[in-house]
């Protein structure tokens, strides 16, 4: 066997992280070895991400620096970034630039093999075999869906990795069951839509048919010993009884949810091209929610500054979060991705009003950031995932950042779900291991 020395580095989404991981398993597979740092490396893999103007530009930084430090070593350039603007990447000396729809060569093809420069042209597989069997931290991501086909007028997804596919369910099922087999004892289960998911194995399945099986599947060995975690949700998902009668009967499925809202205006949200939803009617499914789990994490993505946003746009959005009982959120002024429609459309707003709009929304989140952790402290106990980098910090079931107390024991080895009592607040809760 050919031995060589690779390093990673990722940006993005969990998806980027989940088909890093992937790589990662197979180049171990063919005796690489992986460093800590790019020093000595034969291969670097640098996963990008393109969903802001920042996000390419710091992948393409990266890329640069690589190359000027790193002279002799193969550098892929793989992800979104190097798919939306590839002659950036492959100008850049020893840096091979693989769009999205080739990304499966690095599943096939040995990396320090000449065959590897060579990137296809044309469309991806049906669904690209990555698959894992580890991760490198607690929380592994299974990723079930790829693509996206609701062309919203801001993403530039849809133009990077193309449609909406979904991956075959007994994938899904038998991926899940190595990870817990493994010691892993919470399942992110992510993609780039999940509204657009569709099972292979029951004619009209969805999303939460998904959910539904996974607890037939696993709940009588599992329950109330490992959980799923669900990553981002379409608005549109969650206004239903379908999602109602789900999250009320599946026991594994963390109190938390991530909702991709985007905006509170509904202009706004028409002028972006979103699915068929209102700021009323998630209002009313979380109501909803929250009777059968009333202690729920709420997150949300916010895209503030769209083109054409105006004050009382502004406003309505800031009345949705007020309204809401969000707990977090990941706000983003607007950026202008190439290719998209938002990008031609007029009354582009300056960079300085979008951030302002963006700053307002982060300062009403941190006050409902505040209130939930102060609830939290409330809690008698609460179950935490620490993280397998250093074993003291990790998630509990809403979702709140924990941290072991700082004289309360050693780290925790392994993946096990902890039982824990939070004592304060400090940048997240500080809690300690309870005992008995």
């Amino acid at each position: 066997m050919r031995t060589f020395t690779f390093y990673m580095i990722t940006y993005g989404c969990r998806v980027n992280q989940y088909e890093a991981q992937a790589v990662r398993e197979l180049w171990t597979g063919m005796g690489g070895s992986e460093l800590d740092t790019p020093d000595g490396a034969d291969v670097i893999l640098l996963s990008s991400c393109a969903v802001t103007a920042e996000a390419v530009s710091d992948a393409r930084q990266m890329a640069r620096k690589l190359s000027r430090e790193h002279p002799s070593t193969r550098i892929f350039a793989a992800g979104c970034a190097s798919t939306a603007e590839p002659a950036d990447f492959s100008s850049i000396p020893g840096v091979v630039a693989i769009p999205q729809t080739a990304k499966y060569v690095l599943l096939d093809r040995h990396p320090l093999d000449d065959e590897a420069l060579e990137i296809p042209d044309g469309s991806e597989k049906i669904f690209a075999p990555f698959a894992i069997r580890s991760f490198k931290r607690a929380r592994p991501v299974v990723k079930i869906e790829d693509g996206c086909s609701q062309g919203c007028a801001y993403c530039i997804v849809p133009l990077t990795r193309g449609p909406a596919r979904s991956r075959p369910v007994s994938e899904i099922l038998a991926e899940t069951r190595r990870l817990l087999e493994s010691g892993h004892r919470e399942i992110q289960l992510s993609g780039i839509n999940l509204r657009q998911f569709h099972t292979d194995d029951k004619p009209g399945g969805n999303f939460w048919t998904l959910l539904q099986r996974m607890e037939q599947e696993f709940s009588g060995e599992w329950g109330g010993k490992a959980r799923f975690r669900l990553s981002s949700l379409d608005p549109a998902q969650v206004i239903s009884q379908e999602c109602l009668d789900t999250l009320s009967s599946c026991s594994m499925v963390c109190p938390h949810l991530h909702l991709s809202l985007q905006s509170g205006s509904p202009s706004v949200l028409r002028r972006m091209g979103r699915s068929p939803y209102s700021p009323e009617s998630v209002a009313r499914a979380v109501e909803d929610i929250m009777r059968s789990r009333p202690v729920l994490g709420l997150g949300a993505d916010i895209l503030m500054g769209f083109p054409g946003e105006t004050e009382q746009e502004t406003e309505e959005t800031l009345s949705m979060i007020r309204a809401l009982p969000f707990t977090y959120a990941h706000v983003f002024p607007y950026s202008q991705r190439p290719g998209t429609r938002a990008a031609s459309m007029p009354d582009q707003l300056p960079r300085k009003v979008r951030q302002e709009h963006a700053a307002r929304v982060r300062t009403l989140i941190a006050e409902k950031h505040a209130a939930f952790l102060a609830e939290q402290l409330k809690m008698s106990s609460m179950s935490v995932a620490f993280d397998g980098a250093d074993g003291r910090h990790g998630n509990n079931e809403m979702y709140a950042d924990c941290r072991l107390e700082p004289d309360g024991g050693g780290p925790l080895q392994g993946h096990e779900l902890v039982c824990a009592v939070p004592l304060r607040i400090e940048n997240g809760l500080i809690v300690v291991r309870r005992k008995g």
